[in-house]
């Protein structure tokens, strides 16, 4: 990995969340963030953690090192939360426009149901995600996790509950998918003892 390009890729999008949020002494803050993730890449931690194909351990990383930073501010999970993720917006919209193609398809379910396939199938493979079970029928996926490498690292620096911002990705990409799918999320492992979920064929 080249430490230091994957510092500048995410300290571009940490500083807009600083600019977003109207943070002053800018440049302050970025350097204090740039000094933590360089830490953080050549910790023990990070070799450890950075074994898992389906896991991008350097992004991960780099949201971990914002998020320290915004909490060493004073500010509580919620406001960290948010913080973090306004400067993910723009990406997070190039997934948006994606999502809504695949919204208008008469097979979204159908695209979904299989994206839970491989991505089982995957994460048992490199042992990133522990399955309690995996059920798939014509018109649902379940499943239930009891241990996730995602929630792993945020618990190694002490703010796990801040995994929130990875939690919510499948909320906001089943949000997306309003004319076929229905999400039911019951609990997830940033705040709770499993990730239990449920995908299911809106008729």
């Amino acid at each position: 990995m080249d430490t230091e390009k994957a510092i500048k890729k995410y300290g571009k999008y940490y500083r807009t969340a600083l600019d977003e949020d109207g943070f002053t002494d800018v440049e302050k803050r970025m350097e204090a963030f740039e000094a933590r993730l360089g830490e953080m890449y050549a910790s023990e931690n990070f070799q450890k953690h950075n074994i898992y194909p389906t896991t991008d351990a350097t992004y991960i990383y780099a949201v971990i090192a914002m998020c320290l930073e915004i909490k060493s501010l004073g500010y509580s999970d919620k406001d960290t939360i948010e913080i973090v993720n306004r400067g993910f917006e723009k990406r997070r919209n190039f997934f948006k426009r994606i999502i809504a193609v695949i919204n208008v398809l008469p097979n979204s379910f159908d695209i979904a149901r299989k994206w839970n396939i491989n991505d089982h199938r995957k994460r048992l493979k490199d042992g990133s995600i522990t399955y309690d079970y995996f059920k798939v029928s014509k018109d649902k996926v379940e499943y239930s996790i009891s241990k996730c490498m995602y929630v792993e690292m945020f618990a190694t620096y002490g703010i796990r509950p801040l995994c929130k911002i990875f939690c919510k990705t499948d909320e906001f990409a089943y949000a997306g998918l309003p004319k076929h799918v229905t999400f039911i999320r019951h609990s997830d492992l940033s705040d709770g003892q499993a990730c239990f979920d449920e995908v299911v064929r809106k008729v």
